[in-house]
């Protein structure tokens, strides 16, 4: 990877280096001034902080960055280096030149080679379960045939793409929740004979994005995930549950940075229609619920039994009683959307521009 795409004046917005680390995926920018000199350092991590703190992504870099990172220079000493980045668990380390220019980065891949992996040793661990008992109307007609689980994405099944992101983290166990051409959904699996363990959650009637969670309450214990069977997220699971955890959420919902410019003049009206104000061309951010959660598995015992029930609902439920819920956000280039049919061909076309 050429350094340069991993620098960044401190003056960019904040949104752009969001970006920016999306398309490098080392996670890490190095904020440097015009001549190279290092300024600091800018994570995924600093980013996620800095929107949860009510932070604006027209931000700049600067004011989000690390301006104290660890540093070597030309001259250092490799054994020491081995010591700083096992000890505190540094990924990466940017080389400095006597004026203080950033000229090389050392990746934890490169200063350890094979003898010393940095992947997580403990597997993610908890149960995924998957809500795949919806018809998929807005995808008719290949819904009329296939059920949506089973739309091809790619080469594989969306549900195995949702599926095969959780194995690659650690995950063994899924739930699936099934009603709509369920035979169809248990045959597939039956024939392809994953290695991880598949049970279903049979919805003798539509129950909605959430009621057919009823089915598991007091039967899990601890943390369970939740994800829509048309929603692919490409983001890290294992800081989500950190997250969640230290956050002591009961329930954290992954959202995704949306934004908006608006290619009018936006009018504001008092009484009797009377200008008050005009915004030319605003461009607006939001966050938007992507379909992906952790919950406490506590949290299930709010669902009522053979009720048509949204996850939005059971969030509703426990913010109402007192319940802490999150949010985890993660870029827009992060979530693919299967759902309709527009979004469907977006999503498999920047599948396709990613394999190339």
């Amino acid at each position: 990877m050429m350094l340069d795409s991993l620098l960044i004046g401190e003056e960019r917005k904040v949104l752009e280096a969001l970006y920016q680390l999306e398309e490098t995926q080392r996670k890490i920018l190095f904020v440097t001034s015009e001549d190279r000199r290092l300024l600091g350092t800018l994570t995924d991590g600093d980013v996620r902080r800095w929107i949860l703190g009510g932070g604006n992504l027209d931000g700049v870099v600067g004011e989000v960055c690390n301006r104290s990172p660890h540093v070597v220079h030309e001259c250092h000493d490799a054994a020491e280096l081995k010591n700083t980045m096992l000890n505190r668990h540094i990924s990466s380390v940017p080389v400095l030149d006597a004026e203080g220019r950033i000229v090389d980065v050392l990746f934890w891949e490169e200063v350890f080679q094979p003898s010393v992996s940095r992947t997580r040793a403990v597997p993610l661990g908890l149960p995924v379960v998957v809500m795949a008992g919806g018809k998929g109307s807005r995808l008719a007609p290949f819904t009329n045939v296939l059920p949506k689980p089973l739309i091809p994405v790619g080469d594989k099944t969306a549900i195995e793409v949702i599926i095969d992101s959780f194995v690659e983290s650690g995950v063994g166990e899924f739930y699936l929740s099934v009603n709509y051409k369920s035979k169809l959904i248990k045959a597939f699996f039956d024939e392809l004979a994953p290695s991880y363990r598949l049970h279903y959650v049979y919805e003798d009637q539509p129950l909605g994005t959430g009621g057919g969670l009823h089915a598991l309450a007091g039967k899990l214990e601890g943390d369970l995930i939740v994800t829509n069977c048309d929603v692919i997220i490409k983001a890290d699971y294992h800081a989500l549950v950190d997250h969640h955890r230290q956050e002591n959420n009961d329930i954290t919902m992954v959202v995704s940075l949306r934004n908006y410019d608006i290619p009018y003049g936006i009018c504001d009206i008092v009484d009797n229609g009377q200008l008050c104000a005009m915004r030319e061309k605003p461009h607006y951010n939001f966050l938007v619920n992507t379909g992906l959660y952790v919950l406490r598995t506590t949290v299930l015992d709010l669902i009522p039994e053979n009720k048509f029930y949204h996850l939005t609902e059971l969030i509703e439920d426990v913010r109402q009683r007192g319940g802490r819920v999150g949010v985890f956000p993660i870029s827009d280039k992060a979530w693919l959307d299967t759902g309709e049919w527009q979004q469907y061909c977006e999503s498999i076309a920047q599948l396709r521009a990613a394999s190339v």
